[in-house]
């Protein structure tokens, strides 16, 4: 078992089913997918360590538990098409891929997204099609989705990825008000998103996502 594997099983014994993710789909997927190749070249020996990873520009690769607590909640079905905003250079996309039958992955950093495709190529992620665009803009021309997840804060989400979301669809925001922030699973249901508390985490926002908050001093 090389180094990286046994740290993966480590990260998913210490950092994952501490958290109470149960699911096997969920913890399957992240013992199976190597994280080492999807984050920048010098985090690759902090890539099971149980934090956010720095991409660059304010951006981070989630840290394991909150993706995982998030897609434990979301319960991903495997005919369902999910929308991964913020995929960055491709991880959340490819451990989704594992769960749901198809995956849109929206980065607006070209040069993390062609990364991303290349990595997902190479090692044979078949069902996630990466789409370069504005992440606060969704993916629109996919929609709707069954699913959406988030791979960062959020301020403010605006009513445009909410209507991208299917009737009886799910969504995962981690929402931040200054440092502290709570991951809420929303549903739809008579064409509005309802959201329940989920558990708490944080994470920079995500650009385009600031709301409001971005104008007060």
């Amino acid at each position: 078992m090389s180094s990286f594997a046994s740290r993966r099983t480590t990260m998913v014994d210490t950092q994952i089913r501490p958290m109470d993710v149960t699911k096997y789909p969920v913890l399957d997927a992240l013992q199976d997918v190597p994280r080492e190749l999807y984050v920048p070249d010098n985090q690759k020996d902090a890539a099971y360590a149980g934090t956010n990873l720095p991409l660059g520009g304010g951006r981070v690769v989630l840290e394991p538990r909150t993706l995982a607590k998030m897609l434990e909640s979301l319960d991903i079905q495997p005919d369902e098409m999910v929308l991964d905003i913020g995929s960055g250079l491709g991880y959340s996309a490819a451990v989704i891929a594992r769960l749901a039958e198809a995956v849109i992955a929206l980065e607006e950093d070209e040069s993390l997204a062609s990364e991303a495709e290349a990595t997902l190529s190479a090692e044979a992620v078949d069902n996630v099609a990466v789409v370069t665009g504005s992440l606060c803009e969704g993916a629109a021309q996919h929609s709707p989705y069954d699913v959406i997840v988030l791979q960062g804060g959020v301020a403010e989400l605006p009513g445009v990825i909410e209507d991208q979301l299917k009737e009886g669809g799910r969504i995962a925001c981690l929402f931040m008000e200054d440092a502290l922030g709570a991951v809420k699973i929303g549903y739809k249901l008579d064409g509005r998103v309802n959201w329940r508390f989920g558990f708490n985490a944080g994470a920079p926002v995500l650009p385009g996502f600031e709301g409001n908050a971005a104008f007060v001093l």
